[in-house]
């Protein structure tokens, strides 16, 4: 047992879990029997903006939110005659901050949405060819890897490039470290041997020690910073832990399946599709897919593709809400189920729709583009992004049974998307699987357990942590109906 828990009590841990729209600080409670509740603690918005001629993130604000959310979380668990025994973080992936060597970041950070990464592609890809950095990172193109961030930076000796939960790590506790499920997503990471490709970081004329030295999840990266402590009133011994510091580590960690032929769809703002698996698949028809190896809690394989998510309708909604539209989601999505199955659709995950503004225009053109047209009415906007999502799912889960050569026999679908009851059952529809839904908290389960873990809360591997998910919580079961694609 943790220290201060007995079997018949909960421990209490923090989650940090930052998305590219939004930041929690919640409290996760695990008993060895019942499982995780979560309390959210914090909320916060976040978003990019234009600053110094770029899209950054303003991370003097996130990291301000975080201590007060883990300020607030500390008064709560105080007065419920609680401790906090550690804080988890997770956020999304690829971006990061230069810190100096005094410890001070030099600007806000670059988002991926910035198109700064895009003319340096072709000068990375003439020093390492798109073949050998898959062979070796096993990592999914994407123009806005941190491989092309960083090779569009024109000073950084002396710096080292934190990423982002690495970097609320390091401002929390002073120690530098790169989480490995993270580490896996910048294109600098060696599949096979979960190690730094020292080769690629010399190939782009990059400093050796760029990034700090990796830390796996479960292992503690350190204990809070005097200062912290005055400004949040957490105890002197609370330490942060890494977790799955890439949230869809834990959200794929949180996922209730209590088989092994199981896919996941991990979806929010960016859609994870894939399967879990114990060693990467490089091969070169893995690479023309376009799938990635990304390292998950325990050292498995996510073998998954980035698809669109539900970035494009929660960019719809805020198009229409600046012209005055102002009819809710629930709404929005049961005029969309009332209209027919064979609606036009697009590519859901065309990079013409990574920046944000004019999502509906875009949308609208894209299907033009396809000889077709798109009615004006938000309601046929919606149904094209739900239809065109749920065909992507099927597509990319199909590629993923071809090139690993496993079949599955059930989707998962965790995070916000598993709420969206349309979305399931269109998913289970095109894939012709049937689809089970739920946490919608998956990250932050995923986060709490492997704290709890760390703790000597509970014990066990993926499967032990998963059927806690699976006990303390509702999920729900879509069955298909029939093929869509």
């Amino acid at each position: 047992m943790g220290k201060g828990t007995t079997a018949n009590s909960r421990a209490v841990f923090a989650a940090v879990d930052i998305g590219a729209s939004s930041g929690r600080v919640m409290l996760g409670r695990v008993s060895p029997t019942s499982g995780v509740a979560l309390e959210t603690i914090h909320r916060f918005p976040n978003g990019v903006v234009e600053l110094d001629g770029g899209l950054r993130w303003d991370f003097d604000a996130l990291f301000a939110e975080v201590l007060k959310g883990l300020s607030a979380a500390a008064a709560v668990a105080s007065g419920n005659g609680e401790r906090i025994l550690s804080i988890g973080i997770d956020t999304w992936a690829v971006d990061y901050g230069l810190v100096n060597d005094a410890g001070k970041l030099t600007a806000q950070p670059y988002s991926y949405r910035d198109e700064r990464s895009r003319a340096t592609v072709g000068r990375v890809h003439s020093a390492i060819s798109p073949e050998k950095l898959y062979a070796t990172t096993g990592l999914q193109y994407l123009q806005f890897n941190t491989l092309y961030q960083l090779a569009a930076e024109t000073k950084l000796d002396g710096l080292q490039a934190l990423l982002i939960p690495d970097l609320i790590a390091f401002l929390l506790t002073g120690e530098r470290r790169t989480e490995a499920t993270n580490a896996s997503t910048t294109g600098l990471f060696n599949a096979e041997t979960g190690e730094w490709a020292t080769e690629f970081l010399a190939a782009l004329g990059l400093p050796k020690d760029i990034f700090p030295p990796l830390i796996q999840p479960g292992e503690t990266v350190g204990t809070l910073l005097p200062s912290v402590l005055e400004q949040t009133g957490l105890p002197a011994d609370t330490v942060v832990v890494a977790v799955g510091s890439h949230d869809t580590a834990s959200a794929v960690a949180a996922v209730p399946a209590q088989a092994e032929d199981f896919s996941y769809i991990s979806s929010g703002t960016w859609s994870l599709v894939g399967v879990e698996l114990d060693a990467p698949v490089l091969s070169e028809a893995s690479r023309k897919a376009n799938f990635t190896n990304e390292r998950g809690v325990d050292s498995t394989i996510r073998y998954l593709r980035n698809v669109g998510g539900l970035w494009l309708l929660s960019e719809c909604q805020r198009a229409w809400a600046a012209q005055g539209f102002s009819q809710s989601l629930t709404s929005l999505l049961n005029a969309a189920a009332a209209l027919p199955a064979d609606g036009p659709r697009i590519n859901a995950d065309d990079p013409a729709f990574t920046a944000p503004d004019n999502m509906p225009d875009r949308i609208r053109a894209a299907v033009r583009n396809t000889g077709s047209v798109l009615a004006d009415r938000p309601a046929a906007v919606v149904r094209c992004i739900m239809d065109s999502l749920a065909a992507g799912y099927a597509r990319t889960l199909a590629d993923a049974e071809r090139l690993t050569g496993r079949s599955t026999s059930v989707v998962h679908i965790v995070g916000g998307g598993s709420q969206n009851r349309l979305l399931c059952q269109l998913t289970a529809d095109a894939t012709g699987k049937p689809v089970i839904a739920g946490p919608v908290e998956a990250t932050a389960q995923g986060n709490v357990l492997v704290q709890a873990r760390a703790a000597g809360v509970v014990a066990g591997g993926l499967k032990e942590l998963r059927a806690q998910v699976a006990a303390g919580t509702e999920l729900e079961r879509y069955e298909p109906a029939g093929a869509l694609v």
